[in-house]
């Protein structure tokens, strides 16, 4: 989907972004992350031609983007900012309906698109349609922004720390939105971050840079358990490694056959089924519960019932081991 070559950005002296190349693939989550000033947002912005790059090439769908004039390549590429950057001074259904005006859509078909996303995000359309972005909560105009830039159906989703401002139980809920509209559209979505923790929850591939420079592109689990550079060893946290590297492992993936009885139910092993958790829970949540519950074995169970096998806490301890 999205192919970049030698992709380097100068301020004068300055280099901002550093010779980086890239593929990032269509239908994927690619996170990149990084401390401040190590040229992620400019990379970033390059993609869409907010920012020229000094030397370089993107392509998406094989096109350089070079050929297509800037303000034609935005309206196909969605763009979330921090802070969602709504218009105050437009409608919830106005702001969404931004870019679909601008491609020059047939009102039925803008006002369709703009009930599907309000209903997408759990914002029904009778009452929060005509609201203005003052009216809302901050979790409510991140969705909205969001919204807006999935409107006119982008294949290219870049989002610039979208959730920063966010606190953490309404940040955790924008995430969980994000990766479900990601499955439900199978946009792709190129995601800017600082925070270790948001990048290795939503990226299926992850970008560190440091200096301008990408040191490392790979699955979060080959950061945690190869990382090729001491800096990426110091963000991806040493002393915090294995619980990170939990927190990408499915208890489906790692249950062993067998269920999880009942201390003492129906008299012996074997009897009344023990305690239970999703196939779809995290190492580290199944972890979590157990330690809550003095347990030390836990039923998985799949999304329809039938028993994926079981989990003992020295089990998923061995598989938080890197190496």
């Amino acid at each position: 989907m999205i192919e970049i070559e030698s992709l380097t950005k100068q301020y004068g002296p300055t280099t901002v972004v550093d010779d980086v190349s890239m593929s990032i693939a269509s239908g994927s989550i690619t996170v990149i992350v990084g401390t401040s000033g190590s040229g992620k947002s400019t990379l970033l912005r390059m993609i869409n031609k907010l920012i020229e790059p000094t030397h370089g090439r993107v392509r998406i769908d094989g096109r350089d983007t070079a050929l297509t004039p800037a303000p034609l390549l935005r309206r196909k590429i969605g763009y979330v900012i921090q802070g969602h950057g709504l218009f105050p001074h437009r409608t919830v259904a106005e702001n969404i309906a931004t870019v679909p005006k601008l491609l020059g859509w047939e009102g039925a078909r803008i006002r369709a698109r703009v009930d599907e996303l309000l209903k997408v995000f759990q914002l029904d359309p009778r009452e929060y349609a005509g609201k203005f972005p003052y009216q809302l909560s901050g979790g409510q105009q991140q969705r909205v922004g969001v919204a807006r830039a999935l409107a006119a159906e982008p294949a290219v989703l870049l989002m610039d720390e979208p959730f920063g401002a966010l606190d953490p139980i309404i940040r955790g809920k924008a995430q969980d939105d994000l990766l479900e509209i990601q499955r439900r559209f199978g946009t792709t979505v190129v995601l800017v971050t600082h925070d270790m923790d948001e990048a290795f929850r939503l990226g299926e591939r992850v970008a560190v840079m440091n200096q301008g420079r990408v040191l490392q592109y790979d699955r979060p689990t080959a950061l945690l358990t190869r990382p090729i550079d001491p800096f990426v060893s110091r963000l991806t946290g040493t002393a915090d490694r294995s619980l990170r590297l939990l927190s990408l492992i499915k208890a489906g993936e790692a249950a062993e056959p067998g269920t999880a009885a009942e201390p003492g139910a129906m008299g012996a092993p074997g009897g009344a089924l023990g305690p239970t958790v999703s196939a779809d829970a995290s190492l580290r949540e199944v972890l979590c519960d157990l330690l809550w519950r003095g347990a030390a074995a836990v039923s998985v169970l799949n999304s329809d019932g039938t028993a994926a096998g079981t989990l003992t806490v020295a089990r998923i301890l061995a598989r938080g081991k890197p190496g």
